[in-house]
């Protein structure tokens, strides 16, 4: 698969949910249901996709295969447990004293 030219969206809505669309499409081009869910897309950013590129939380190959298929990628927050793992917690153990 060649180079795919792809325009991320954020949604005002979700925290850290994002819309992947070719640049040649437009976030008023997708069904209504999606876009009363995601909310008013703002734009992020522009790059070309390559099933080689990495992408922070998405596989290149599955957004390419959506974008084929759907005509956009909808990339969703991180699971709460993934958010949470970075969180050091003190160590809230005691020592006992010996009776």
């Amino acid at each position: 698969m060649s180079t795919v030219k792809v325009s991320a969206y954020k949604s005002p809505k979700v925290e850290e949910l994002y819309l992947f669309l070719p640049t040649d499409s437009l976030p008023s081009d997708l069904p209504d249901e999606l876009l009363v869910f995601f909310g008013d897309p703002q734009h992020v950013i522009d790059f070309d996709l390559t099933p080689e590129r990495k992408l922070p939380r998405a596989d290149a190959a599955e957004v390419l295969a959506s974008l084929a298929e759907k005509g956009y990628y909808i990339q969703t927050p991180p699971a709460e447990k993934e958010k949470i793992t970075d969180i050091s917690l003190p160590d809230l153990s005691f020592d006992r004293a010996p009776d």
